[in-house]
Protein backbone atom coordinates (compact mmCIF):
# COMPACT_ATOMS: atom_id res chain seq x y z
CA UNK A 1 0.00 0.00 0.00
CA UNK A 2 2.99 2.33 0.73
CA UNK A 3 4.15 1.69 -2.84
CA UNK A 4 0.84 2.54 -4.13
CA UNK A 5 1.11 5.47 -2.23
CA UNK A 6 4.33 6.26 -3.66
CA UNK A 7 3.66 6.03 -6.85
CA UNK A 8 0.45 8.28 -6.44
CA UNK A 9 2.05 10.84 -4.84
CA UNK A 10 4.76 10.90 -7.60
CA UNK A 11 2.53 11.36 -10.82
CA UNK A 12 0.46 13.86 -8.53
CA UNK A 13 4.05 15.84 -8.68
CA UNK A 14 4.51 15.29 -12.27
CA UNK A 15 0.44 16.78 -13.14
CA UNK A 16 1.27 19.73 -11.08
CA UNK A 17 4.13 20.32 -12.79
CA UNK A 18 2.90 20.52 -15.82
CA UNK A 19 0.66 22.78 -15.38
CA UNK A 20 3.73 25.15 -15.48
CA UNK A 21 4.04 28.92 -13.52
CA UNK A 22 3.36 26.52 -10.19
CA UNK A 23 -0.24 28.95 -9.77
CA UNK A 24 -2.41 25.96 -9.97
CA UNK A 25 -4.28 25.42 -7.24
CA UNK A 26 -5.87 21.22 -6.99
CA UNK A 27 -8.25 19.72 -5.32
CA UNK A 28 -8.17 15.41 -4.58
CA UNK A 29 -10.91 15.47 -7.17
CA UNK A 30 -8.24 16.47 -9.81
CA UNK A 31 -6.35 13.06 -8.97
CA UNK A 32 -9.53 10.40 -9.39
CA UNK A 33 -8.29 9.39 -12.34
CA UNK A 34 -4.63 8.12 -10.57
CA UNK A 35 -5.95 6.14 -7.82
CA UNK A 36 -8.70 5.96 -4.98
CA UNK A 37 -10.01 9.05 -3.13
CA UNK A 38 -8.54 7.39 0.25
CA UNK A 39 -5.50 6.80 -1.44
CA UNK A 40 -5.39 10.56 -2.92
CA UNK A 41 -5.67 11.83 0.07
CA UNK A 42 -3.20 10.02 1.32
CA UNK A 43 -0.65 11.17 -0.94
CA UNK A 44 -1.57 14.53 -0.81
CA UNK A 45 -1.47 14.28 3.09
CA UNK A 46 1.94 13.15 2.28
CA UNK A 47 3.37 15.59 0.55
CA UNK A 48 1.87 18.42 2.22
CA UNK A 49 4.23 16.46 5.36
CA UNK A 50 7.04 16.72 3.10
CA UNK A 51 6.99 20.52 2.05
CA UNK A 52 6.13 19.42 -1.75
CA UNK A 53 2.73 20.56 -1.67
CA UNK A 54 0.96 23.14 0.62
CA UNK A 55 -2.62 23.29 1.97
CA UNK A 56 -3.71 26.39 1.26
CA UNK A 57 -7.46 25.75 2.10
CA UNK A 58 -9.89 23.11 3.14
CA UNK A 59 -8.78 20.36 0.31
CA UNK A 60 -6.59 23.17 -1.85
CA UNK A 61 -3.15 22.42 -2.31
CA UNK A 62 -0.64 24.51 -4.22
CA UNK A 63 3.16 24.11 -4.83
CA UNK A 64 5.09 26.42 -2.35
CA UNK A 65 5.98 29.45 -4.00
CA UNK A 66 8.99 32.24 -2.85
CA UNK A 67 8.45 35.87 -3.99
CA UNK A 68 11.08 36.91 -5.45
CA UNK A 69 10.80 40.45 -4.50
CA UNK A 70 9.65 39.91 -0.61
CA UNK A 71 11.68 36.75 -0.18
CA UNK A 72 8.94 35.03 1.47
CA UNK A 73 6.42 32.25 0.47
CA UNK A 74 4.05 34.26 -1.79
CA UNK A 75 0.44 34.05 -1.47
CA UNK A 76 -1.77 31.09 -3.42
CA UNK A 77 -3.25 32.36 -6.76
CA UNK A 78 -6.74 33.54 -5.67
CA UNK A 79 -8.20 32.85 -9.40
CA UNK A 80 -6.79 29.61 -10.00
CA UNK A 81 -8.18 28.28 -5.90
CA UNK A 82 -11.42 29.98 -7.27
CA UNK A 83 -11.15 27.74 -10.99
CA UNK A 84 -10.26 24.87 -8.52
CA UNK A 85 -13.40 24.95 -6.06
CA UNK A 86 -15.46 25.60 -9.40
CA UNK A 87 -14.32 22.23 -10.90
CA UNK A 88 -14.26 20.40 -7.50
CA UNK A 89 -18.00 21.69 -7.20
CA UNK A 90 -19.36 21.73 -10.73
CA UNK A 91 -20.29 25.09 -10.75
CA UNK A 92 -19.34 28.43 -12.62
CA UNK A 93 -18.13 31.16 -11.30
CA UNK A 94 -16.48 34.26 -12.11
CA UNK A 95 -15.44 38.13 -10.66
CA UNK A 96 -17.75 40.22 -9.54
CA UNK A 97 -18.71 43.60 -11.30
CA UNK A 98 -15.81 45.77 -8.91
CA UNK A 99 -12.88 42.77 -9.55
CA UNK A 100 -13.49 43.15 -13.07
CA UNK A 101 -13.76 46.96 -13.25
CA UNK A 102 -10.49 47.06 -11.38
CA UNK A 103 -8.69 44.61 -13.63
CA UNK A 104 -9.41 46.49 -16.21
CA UNK A 105 -8.51 49.46 -15.10
CA UNK A 106 -11.91 51.09 -15.48
CA UNK A 107 -12.13 51.85 -11.26
CA UNK A 108 -9.01 52.95 -8.78
CA UNK A 109 -11.28 51.60 -6.45
CA UNK A 110 -9.59 48.13 -4.69
CA UNK A 111 -11.99 45.00 -3.83
CA UNK A 112 -11.54 45.03 0.37
CA UNK A 113 -12.76 41.22 -0.40
CA UNK A 114 -11.84 38.68 -2.94
CA UNK A 115 -15.89 38.53 -4.29
CA UNK A 116 -17.41 36.72 -6.59
CA UNK A 117 -20.81 35.10 -8.19
CA UNK A 118 -21.44 31.89 -9.46
CA UNK A 119 -24.90 29.52 -10.24
CA UNK A 120 -23.75 27.63 -7.17
CA UNK A 121 -24.98 28.77 -3.35
CA UNK A 122 -23.46 31.90 -1.71
CA UNK A 123 -20.98 30.98 0.27
CA UNK A 124 -17.63 31.98 1.74
CA UNK A 125 -14.15 30.03 1.44
CA UNK A 126 -11.19 30.63 3.09
CA UNK A 127 -7.62 30.55 0.71
CA UNK A 128 -4.50 31.51 2.51
CA UNK A 129 -5.73 33.85 4.75
CA UNK A 130 -8.41 35.58 2.09
CA UNK A 131 -12.17 35.22 3.09
CA UNK A 132 -13.82 34.50 -0.76
CA UNK A 133 -17.11 35.21 -0.98
CA UNK A 134 -19.45 33.44 -3.68
CA UNK A 135 -22.53 34.82 -4.12
CA UNK A 136 -25.31 33.05 -6.16
CA UNK A 137 -26.17 35.30 -9.30
CA UNK A 138 -29.38 34.97 -12.07
CA UNK A 139 -28.80 32.64 -15.20
CA UNK A 140 -28.40 36.15 -17.14
CA UNK A 141 -25.39 36.66 -15.34
CA UNK A 142 -23.61 33.61 -15.12
CA UNK A 143 -24.57 32.67 -19.01
CA UNK A 144 -21.75 34.80 -19.28
CA UNK A 145 -19.60 32.69 -17.55
CA UNK A 146 -16.56 31.18 -19.30
CA UNK A 147 -16.61 33.74 -22.57
CA UNK A 148 -14.08 36.24 -23.56
CA UNK A 149 -16.40 38.94 -22.71
CA UNK A 150 -17.42 37.67 -18.76
CA UNK A 151 -15.16 40.46 -16.78
CA UNK A 152 -16.18 43.63 -19.32
CA UNK A 153 -19.79 42.57 -18.81
CA UNK A 154 -19.64 42.27 -15.18
CA UNK A 155 -17.50 45.89 -15.48
CA UNK A 156 -20.26 47.44 -17.26
CA UNK A 157 -23.16 46.04 -15.03
CA UNK A 158 -21.68 47.41 -11.95
CA UNK A 159 -20.82 51.00 -13.50
CA UNK A 160 -24.24 51.10 -14.60
CA UNK A 161 -26.12 53.26 -17.18
CA UNK A 162 -24.68 56.56 -16.43
CA UNK A 163 -20.97 55.56 -15.59
CA UNK A 164 -20.90 53.64 -18.51
CA UNK A 165 -21.80 55.77 -21.65
CA UNK A 166 -18.61 57.94 -20.23
CA UNK A 167 -16.29 58.11 -22.91
CA UNK A 168 -13.12 57.84 -21.19
CA UNK A 169 -14.17 54.24 -20.39
CA UNK A 170 -15.08 53.60 -23.92
CA UNK A 171 -11.72 54.97 -24.72
CA UNK A 172 -10.06 52.54 -22.36
CA UNK A 173 -12.03 49.74 -23.07
CA UNK A 174 -11.86 50.10 -27.25
CA UNK A 175 -7.98 50.05 -26.80
CA UNK A 176 -7.24 47.70 -23.75
CA UNK A 177 -9.69 44.97 -25.33
CA UNK A 178 -8.55 42.02 -28.05
CA UNK A 179 -10.64 41.93 -31.00
CA UNK A 180 -11.88 38.71 -29.85
CA UNK A 181 -13.40 40.11 -26.95
CA UNK A 182 -14.87 42.77 -28.89
CA UNK A 183 -16.67 40.41 -31.23
CA UNK A 184 -17.56 38.33 -28.14
CA UNK A 185 -19.20 41.52 -27.03
CA UNK A 186 -21.33 41.89 -29.91
CA UNK A 187 -22.59 38.46 -30.51
CA UNK A 188 -24.03 38.67 -27.26
CA UNK A 189 -25.25 41.85 -27.23
CA UNK A 190 -29.28 41.10 -26.79
CA UNK A 191 -28.28 39.24 -23.64
CA UNK A 192 -27.51 42.88 -22.07
CA UNK A 193 -29.57 45.85 -20.45
CA UNK A 194 -30.88 48.27 -23.14
CA UNK A 195 -28.58 51.18 -21.85
CA UNK A 196 -25.20 48.92 -22.47
CA UNK A 197 -26.25 48.09 -26.19
CA UNK A 198 -25.00 51.44 -27.44
CA UNK A 199 -22.17 51.31 -25.17
CA UNK A 200 -20.99 48.10 -26.83
CA UNK A 201 -21.07 49.33 -30.24
CA UNK A 202 -18.97 52.27 -29.27
CA UNK A 203 -16.40 50.12 -27.31
CA UNK A 204 -16.64 47.56 -30.45
CA UNK A 205 -16.33 49.93 -32.93
CA UNK A 206 -17.10 49.35 -36.78
CA UNK A 207 -15.01 46.49 -37.77
CA UNK A 208 -15.84 44.48 -34.66
CA UNK A 209 -19.14 45.42 -35.15
CA UNK A 210 -19.63 44.12 -38.25
CA UNK A 211 -18.09 41.04 -37.34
Amino acid sequence: ENRQVTGIADKIMRRMRSHGKDRWVCTPKDFLDIGSRAAVDQALSRLVRAGQLRRVGRGLYDLPRVSPTLNRPAPADLDSAVAAVARRDNIRVMPDGLVAANRLGLTNAVPAKADYVTDGASRTVKVDGWTIRLRHARPTIMNWAGRPAAPVVQALRWLGPRAVDDPQTVTILRKRLPDAVKRDLVKGVRALPDWAIPVVHKIADREASAA
